[in-house]
Formats: structure tokens, sequence, C-alpha cells
């Protein structure tokens, strides 16, 4: 009997036990689905960056650059000269760096197809002499003067800023951000959008 009593004890337990489980399943609060939110690099930052160093324009310079170097002889009563004239020819480069362009400079709306680009202002890329056409036409040196090794040097650095800056005033950085505008939305239309606005950093 005893043992009879210690059973039913038990059962009754385990019982007690199972349906507080169930009664608590069935009361608890639904589990919330999770959300996991994805903020995805624009698909156009890629294909801009893809593009690297936008070289857009390209001048053909040609300049002639005159350099001397003055010198004082006999304790200043004789002004000597080394002089050379340098026809410089070269290539000027104009682009915009598709690098700088980030995330915060792109603005798509996909139901209308539109996307807004902030581009950087465009810039001299490269400038650089021909070395097969760049020469020296003169070079002269008077008698008491010494000759200046370094001054082809100067007349070269002198001849690429001078090349730069005559660019400049000829349009080229114009003419590359046209010629970027061109490419770059070619390319937006390639990636499905349909209006397209470009603005520049140095203009807004």
């Amino acid at each position: 009997m005893k043992h009879l009593g210690w059973l039913a004890s038990a059962l009754l337990v385990v019982g007690l036990a199972a349906a507080a489980f169930v009664t608590g399943r069935a009361s608890a609060p639904k589990d919330v689905p999770s959300h996991i939110g994805v903020r995805a690099t624009p698909g156009v930052i890629t294909a801009i960056h893809d593009v690297a160093r936008l070289e857009a324009t390209v001048f053909h310079v040609e300049k002639v650059v005159e350099v001397d170097d003055a010198q004082s002889r006999l304790w200043g009563l004789v002004r000597a000269k080394d002089a050379l004239l340098l026809v410089a020819v070269g290539d000027v480069v104009a682009g915009v760096d598709m690098a700088k362009v980030n995330a915060a400079d792109v603005h798509e709306d996909g139901p209308t197809r539109a996307v807004r680009v902030l581009m950087p202002a465009p810039e001299i890329v490269s400038s650089t002499l021909d070395e097969h056409a760049t020469h020296v036409y003169t070079r002269s040196t008077d008698v008491l003067a010494s000759r200046n090794e370094q001054l082809e040097g100067e007349a070269r650095r002198t001849a690429e800023q001078e090349m730069r800056k005559e660019a400049i005033d000829g349009g080229i950085l114009e003419r590359a951000r046209t010629s970027a505008e061109r490419t770059l939305s070619a390319l937006l239309r390639q990636l499905g959008y349909d209006h397209i606005e470009i603005d520049w950093a140095d203009r807004t």
C-alpha cells in the first residue's frame, strides 16, 4: 500500500509539471520576427569606381621657353650670360578622379529610374614632355660666363608649368567636364537609369 501511495504521488507531480509546461507555452508571448537591416552600397558606386580616373581631354601643346643665367664677372664690372632656347612639345591631360565619388554623392530613386551624382571637380591629371620632339634650339654662353648644367632642366620644368597654364587658359577643364558628363551619362543609361542629373562639387 505504501508503494502504491508513493507511485500515485509521483504520477501526480509529473502530471502537474507537464500541465504547467503546456500552460506556460500557451501563455508565453509569441516570438517577434527579427529584422536585419541591410544598407547596400549603391551599385552605381561600384560601376563609377570601375572607371577609375577618367582621362577626358588631352591638349597637345608646343611651347618655346627661353632661360638664362646672368653672371657677374671681374668684381661686377662685366655682365656675362649663359642662355638657351628650348622648344618644348608635350601633352596636358585633364580628367576626373572617379575614386573620389562616395555613397553620399549618389542619390537613386528606383521607382522613377532616376539618379543624381555629385562629381568631383575636373583637374589636370598629367603634363608630360615628348622627349623625342622637345629639344634645345640654341645655346649661347658668353666667354666669361660659366656653363650652367642645370639650365636645361630648369627650362623643361618651366615649359611644363607653362603648358599646364596654357591648357587651363584654353579651357581644357571645361572640355574635360563636358566629356566626363557624356561618358558618365552613357554608363548610367546602361545601368538602367532614364533620368540622370550630374552636379559638380566646384559648382555647388
